[in-house]
């Protein structure tokens, strides 16, 4: 059996009630309601997307994972803005998107270097972390506002989560799958 899987950090609480009421002010230009809004409950910030995942690559990820991250230290992620963002050919996103953050990039780095070690095929290496607010399909009729909005949002990272993403009747349901706490701030 395989399911869907990402490593992702999870968001400060504070910081999802200002993205959601960003993603409520956004959804004014999705006048034709092509845009699958995503829950504010399920919001985190992906950092690798594995894609299908052997159940016996999960306890393999989560030893290698525990064994790469366990000296890495916590940071804060600022979030930078709000924008349209082309995942592949057929699906873009409504994102929020950090700063650029030399800790951030490493931490990505590492986690893609656990999937990679684990004999998993992932995601394109220009991946770019992100928040979806939304998705839609590339192909559509979203009226793009003339001034995304600028954020100045900070969230600690201070774990890191394997998800399971599956198919609900309201859209993805994330279950975790395994946690790696990192490192308190010095």
């Amino acid at each position: 059996m395989r399911i869907r899987t990402f490593f992702a950090l999870r968001l400060a609480d504070s910081v999802v009630r200002q993205l959601a009421d960003q993603a409520d002010g956004l959804c004014a230009y999705d006048r034709k309601l092509e845009v699958n809004w995503v829950d504010s409950d399920h919001y985190h910030l992906t950092l690798c997307f594995l894609g299908d995942t052997g159940l016996d690559q999960i306890e393999r990820l989560e030893g290698l994972a525990k064994r790469h991250l366990e000296e890495e230290q916590s940071f804060q992620v600022c979030l930078e803005q709000v924008d349209y963002y082309e995942i592949n050919p057929k699906v873009s996103l409504i994102a929020a998107l950090p700063a650029e953050n030399d800790k951030l990039i490493s931490l990505q780095k590492r986690v893609a270097d656990v999937v990679e070690e684990a004999g998993i095929i992932n995601a394109p290496a220009d991946f770019t972390p992100h928040i979806t607010l939304g998705k839609l399909p590339r192909k559509n009729k979203f009226k793009r506002p003339e001034q995304w909005p600028n954020l100045e949002l900070y969230s600690l990272a201070d774990s890191v989560v394997l998800f399971q993403s599956k198919q609900g009747e309201h859209g993805s349901v994330y279950t975790p799958l395994f946690e790696v706490e990192l490192q308190d701030l010095d």
